[in-house]
């Protein structure tokens, strides 16, 4: 919603402010201009990449027009479910979870947590090492390095979008430039027109100049920045579960554990204490 809102205030104010100093914005609208650059640079943008970072970043790009699902309530949730899968390990040992984990769309645990369920990454993380805490094979600090590892992976994956988009707005002003060059050459082949036509081949030329920069650093470059703030958003998840359990792997009671993941929270989506102590007695009791 907000790239669409920001879209339209930089079409109004660029636009806005050329027509009212007296531009014609018909003169603007240069379709061969339009076709050379984004037909450039998406060739470009296909010989840069491989066959997974094109599939990854046009996967990627239905999210950047959608909120962040990342909120208060969602690691709320995220923390009452740790809770409540500790205190039932600590009540009654590993394998009381052994349904959980093998199952988690069945599982009564996970089932109270629609949102957290939804995100079959989180869920298989989540899974994944309190299946490997119950093997009892692997301390916490194995535990905790092999937790680093898949958060980088996943992180490095997650940036291969936003490093994709970032390199075809940086391309965009220089096949403008190709554009503009194209137009004066062609200028150059009609010299023998009046200047009052040469005058408008030349402008028709700076056009494609205007628009690789406008399109590099108004439209297509700012999505980059949005898509690494969506994957430093959903790495702090992982995060978070990283510390609870290894937080609990080192003997904290689940009431602390919890505590430590949530004091690494962004304090934008962090809950209070006692906002959460709340929020988990009641997701408890359903």
């Amino acid at each position: 919603m907000f790239v669409i809102i920001g879209y339209v205030v930089i079409c109004a104010t660029i636009f806005g402010g050329y027509a009212m100093a007296g531009g014609h914005l018909g003169g603007l609208w240069q379709p061969l201009e339009v076709l050379m650059i984004f037909g450039g640079a998406l060739g470009a943008f296909i010989v840069g990449n491989d066959n997974k970072a094109l599939k990854a970043t046009v996967k990627a790009l239905p999210s950047l027009f959608k909120g962040s699902k990342f909120n208060k309530a969602l690691y709320m949730d995220l923390l009452a479910l740790l809770f409540e899968i500790l205190s039932k390990i600590r009540k009654d040992g590993m394998m009381s979870i052994e349904n959980d984990v093998e199952n988690p769309e069945a599982s009564p645990l996970f089932s109270k947590y629609p949102k957290l369920l939804h995100d079959h990454h989180l869920t298989e993380f989540i899974t994944d090492y309190l299946r490997l805490m119950g093997s009892g094979n692997m301390d916490a600090f194995q535990i905790e390095n092999l937790m680093d590892s898949e958060i980088e992976t996943h992180h490095m994956e997650g940036h291969v979008p936003a490093h994709c988009i970032a390199k075809l707005g940086d391309a965009l002003p220089a096949f403008g430039i190709v554009a503009a060059v194209m137009g004066v050459v062609h200028t150059m082949e009609s010299l023998h027109l009046p200047p009052n036509e040469l005058g408008v081949l030349i402008g028709h030329a700076l056009v494609g100049t205007f628009l690789g920069i406008l399109l590099a650093y108004g439209f297509v470059g700012p999505l980059s920045g949005l898509l690494e703030q969506k994957l430093e958003e959903s790495t702090k998840m992982y995060n978070t579960v990283k510390v609870t359990l290894i937080s609990s792997l080192n003997g904290y009671a689940p009431a602390i554990a919890v505590e430590f993941g949530r004091k690494i929270l962004y304090s934008t989506e962090r809950p209070g204490f006692a906002e959460l102590e709340t929020h988990v007695k009641q997701t408890k009791n359903k």
